[in-house]
Formats: C-alpha cells, structure tokens, sequence
C-alpha cells in the first residue's frame, strides 16, 4: 500500500499457504496454474463491464487511518461511484496484510468464489506474495475507459517495486517522499543531504527520529539511509543479490548506530509509525521527520498542527518514489464493480479533486490529458510548506526490489534495534 505497509509478517506467517499455492521453487511473479478466473476475457468490452456493475456493491479494504482520504473516498467518490450504479463499502483497515492473509486463507478453503475482499490498496512485498500465490484478478488494466490516461512506458508504473505489473493490478496515485522539517530549526543546508541531516542531529540530540521498519515510512526512512550509503540504487538493481548486499548492509548498520543516540529518547525505543512521528513533531519534541506523503503536511499546517514554518526538501541524490496500485482478488464475486472503481479512481476529475483534498499527487500523465484539466491542476493553491510535483519527482528513485526490501527490514531489527 502505499503509505504504510508490513508484508515481513505476512511472509512469515503464510508460508504454509504459499507452499499450498504455487511451485516450490517459483519466483514472486511466476506463473503457477492460474484459476480460470483470475485472468480476464479479452472478448469483454469495458462497457460489458460497466453493465455487469451496476447493483454491485464493491468491498475496498484499504488503510483507514488518513482521515482526509477517509473523507474523500466516503464523499465525492462514493457519490461518483452511485452515479455510475456502483455501491462503495471502505472496509478499514491498519495492515495491508490482513486482507490479502484474509485471501489467503480463503484460497487454501477451497473459496474460490464469493470472497470476502473485491479490491485492495496495495504496493511493493505485498502485491509481490499475492503474485506468487495467484492471488490476483489479472488482464484487465489496460481496457480500463481512463486507462488512456495511464503512461504503462512509465517504469514504477509497469512495475512495483521491481516486479512485472502484468495487468494484475491499477496505478491510482502517485507517492514521493520528502523529509519535513521545522525551517526555525533547521537551514537548508542541514537539510541538503542525509550527512547533513545525521550532523544536525548528532548536534542536537532527541530531535530526529524515524518508525520502526517494518512500518512502510520507517522502511523507507531506511532504505532512503541505505541510498546515500551506497552511492543509490543502481547498484542493486533487479533481484536480491547476497554480494552485493551484504556489504552494503554492513556500512548501513554502522552508521545507523552511530546516529542511534542522538535520536528521540535515544534510539532506546522508536515510534511505531508515522502518525507518532507526526505527533512528536506536532508536539515539538522532535523538529524534523520523513515522510511518504508530503502533499499532506500542506493541511496540517492550515489546521495549525503543524508550524507555520514547516517545509519540505529532497536530499542531494534525490528521492524515494512510487505508485499507490489496486489489486483484485481473484475470488471476488464483484470484479465489474471492482473495475469501475479502479476506472473512477482514474477519472481526471477524481485525480483532481483527490490532490486539492488531500494533496495526494496524481498517478495519471497529465500530459495525456486536455488542457482545461491540466490548468485546474496547475491552478491548485498549495502551501508554501509543500514543494511543487515537479520538484518532488524530478530525481526520484525507484523501490528495491520487494526481496531486498523485506531483507533491510529484517536485518534493520536485528542489527540496529536489538544491538
């Protein structure tokens, strides 16, 4: 998912269930037997589809602890899905990972149909497993109606986290990180770099913090370290690779608990995730945190929880970078609706109205669009606390492979947190 996800417990507490499901000695993303529903028919029209959604209701388990997108997903675009004859349920949820264990589980019942789950929000180690595991409903993006908005050249668009898309889920919003900071606090040139960064924090101690990996801003906070370590991703491009990484991982290791006792309450313990990182920050007791939704920090400056003097800026190198997806399972009894909620998601006014609400940027190629649509963009009053699309995308970074991401956060707790 996109902000916040841990499949490192999924990995280990469905192993018996991916034995069950697939090869032993397939790869995330190989294909085993699919069940004959997990593929679309390539003689369906999208408006076959259209008609087969109405009177749908569309079961969306998604993260429920943004209140803004909560807001956004319950008003406009359920009224946006009503018009087109769909019902939309947001079934919340704290983890990715309990809906696709939840698929999981009904897949190794014998529950091939009539699931519970008819659309997940999911990116990265999780997408990953359910790919493994045949869990996905596969061949249908690209005959989305607004898919014509979607640039599938795009790298992180055709893959997640460095594995094959393939159809088997739908890009709906773009996620970049930022580290925020308190611009009373810190210049711009403690914050040009993470050497930067450690050294302010090194001289003022307890005031930079991160989550805990698996936390998905944590990993990321992490893999962001393991960046700047190792000169970027390029040298860890495609599948894990033990040489490579070993090392790599060892100059990590060492700097992060160089840094760990001029962290909050000295690295002897670390927020949970990035909603008690926030609260710290509200609070004032730490003056800097990174993020993967910076688009947001713009509201909670207008609502006074954050300082007036907050901003955002993006480390020499660049910036971490990926797409929010939606992923059908393969038991849903309610693919059609499923699909038309993925095509709203698309819709050029819904990507709109989603980045004035909650500054979530778009996942469609503006470029594709007309230019009314893309003056409405434009024309979006931001926060000076937020920096522009274009300066958030500009050097981003793609995602490490799902394996390697899994591995840091596994190494993270046993070389860090339990050192």
């Amino acid at each position: 998912m996109s902000r916040r996800t841990a499949a490192l417990a999924l990995a280990l507490l469905t192993a018996p269930l991916l034995a069950a499901c697939g090869s032993s000695d397939s790869k995330p993303g190989a294909a085993a037997s699919a069940p004959a529903s997990a593929t679309a028919s390539s003689g369906t029209s999208f408006a076959d589809v259209e008609a087969q959604a109405k009177g749908q209701t569309v079961n969306w388990y998604m993260y429920g602890g943004d209140d803004v997108l909560n807001t956004f997903v319950n008003g406009y675009l359920k009224t946006k899905l009503a018009a087109r004859g769909v019902t939309l349920n947001q079934v919340k949820i704290t983890d990715t990972v309990t809906a696709v264990n939840k698929v999981l589980a009904e897949k190794q019942a014998g529950k091939t149909t009539d699931g519970s789950v008819d659309a997940i929000w999911i990116n990265g180690e999780n997408f990953a497993t359910g790919k493994q595991a045949d869990l996905w409903y596969c061949g249908y993006a690209q005959s989305l109606a607004n898919a014509r908005y979607v640039d599938f050249s795009q790298p992180a668009v055709a893959n997640d986290f460095g594995l094959p898309v393939e159809g088997c889920e739908s890009v709906w919003m773009q996620a970049n990180s930022a580290l925020v900071y308190d611009s009373t606090r810190l210049t711009k040139d403690d914050v040009k770099s993470a050497s930067s960064l450690f050294d302010w924090a090194k001289a003022h101690p307890g005031k930079f913090t991160y989550p805990a990996p698996p936390d998905f801003t944590g990993s990321m906070a992490v893999r962001t370290f393991f960046y700047d370590t190792n000169d970027g991703p390029d040298g860890f491009a495609g599948q894990f690779d033990e040489a490579k990484y070993a090392p790599a991982a060892t100059k990590l290791w060492k700097r992060l608990n160089d840094l760990e006792p001029s962290l909050y309450k000295k690295g002897k313990t670390y927020p949970a995730g990035e909603p008690d990182v926030e609260k710290l920050y509200a609070n004032g007791e730490i003056s800097a945190f990174l993020t993967y939704g910076p688009g947001a920090v713009g509201d909670a400056v207008k609502k006074g929880t954050f300082p007036a003097t907050t901003r955002e800026a993006v480390f020499e190198g660049g910036n971490i970078s990926n797409y929010n997806f939606l992923a059908i399972p393969f038991n849903s009894p309610h693919k059609a609706a499923a699909q038309v909620l993925q095509d709203t998601l698309l819709d050029p006014q819904t990507q709109l109205e989603l980045y004035k609400s909650s500054g979530s940027f778009p996942g469609i190629d503006l470029a594709k669009t007309d230019p009314a649509t893309q003056a409405a963009f434009k024309a979006v009053s931001t926060s000076p606390a937020v920096l522009p699309l274009d300066v958030l995308s500009k050097d981003a970074q793609p995602e490490l492979t799902s394996t390697y991401v899994t591995r840091i956060e596994k190494d993270w707790k046993a070389n860090v947190l339990q050192k």
